[in-house]
C-alpha cells in the first residue's frame, strides 16, 4: 500500500465511523445501551470497542520502539480507559471519537511510503505498519456491520457506509471543482 492508499482508506474510515455515529445519535438512552446479545452486547459497547481499537493501535504505532510487551500493555490499558460504562451516552462517545480522530489525522498526515514499510512487533511475529493500518480499517468496518444489524433490531434504519458510496457520492460531492 502506498501513502495515497492509506490516506484514502483512513478518510473513508473516518467518514464511515462518523456516519455510524450519526445514525446512533438518534437512539434513546435505553436503545443505546440495550443488551442485544451480540459480542459487545449493545450499540454503545460496540461503538466503544471500535474507538478503543482506533485509539489503541494509534498509540502503539506512534511509539518509537514498540514491542510485544507494549502491545499487551496497550490492550490492558484500553480495557480500563474504554470501559463502556464510562460512555453513558452517544454524545460522550462522539466527543472521545473526535479527540481520537484529530490525533489519527495528524498521524496519517505524518506518514511516508517509507514509514508504511516499518515492521512492528505483533505478538510472535512482525507486520508492516501498512498492514496493521489495513487491519484496523477492516476491524472498524466489521463492527460497523454489527452496529447496522443492531440498529435493525431496534427498528432503526441503518445508514450505508459502503466504500463505493464514499467514493462515488460523498467524496465527489466534497471534491474541489477545477
Amino acid at each position: 500500500m502506498t501513502i495515497d492508499d492509506i490516506q484514502l482508506l483512513y478518510e473513508y474510515d473516518r467518514w464511515a465511523n462518523n456516519r455510524a455515529l450519526q445514525a446512533c445519535s438518534g437512539l434513546s438512552l435505553e436503545q443505546f445501551t440495550r443488551d442485544l446479545g451480540g459480542g459487545f452486547h449493545s450499540v454503545r459497547d460496540t461503538l466503544v470497542h471500535i474507538i478503543a481499537g482506533e485509539w489503541g493501535w494509534l498509540n502503539y504505532w506512534k511509539e518509537p520502539r514498540p514491542d510485544s510487551e507494549l502491545l499487551a500493555a496497550t490492550w490492558d490499558r484500553n480495557d480500563v480507559l474504554f470501559d463502556a460504562v464510562a460512555f453513558p451516552n452517544c454524545g460522550v462517545v462522539q466527543s472521545k471519537w473526535a479527540e481520537v480522530e484529530r490525533e489519527q489525522i495528524a498521524f496519517v498526515r505524518s506518514l511516508t511510503n517509507t514509514s508504511l514499510e516499518r515492521m512492528l512487533p505483533f505478538f510472535t511475529t512482525q507486520l508492516s505498519l501498512a498492514h496493521l493500518m489495513q487491519h484496523l480499517a477492516n476491524h472498524s468496518t466489521y463492527h460497523r456491520g454489527q452496529i447496522a444489524l443492531m440498529l435493525r433490531q431496534l427498528g432503526v434504519k441503518p445508514v450505508a457506509t459502503d466504500f463505493y458510496i464514499f467514493l462515488t457520492q460523498e467524496r465527489r460531492a466534497t471534491a474541489p471543482t477545477t
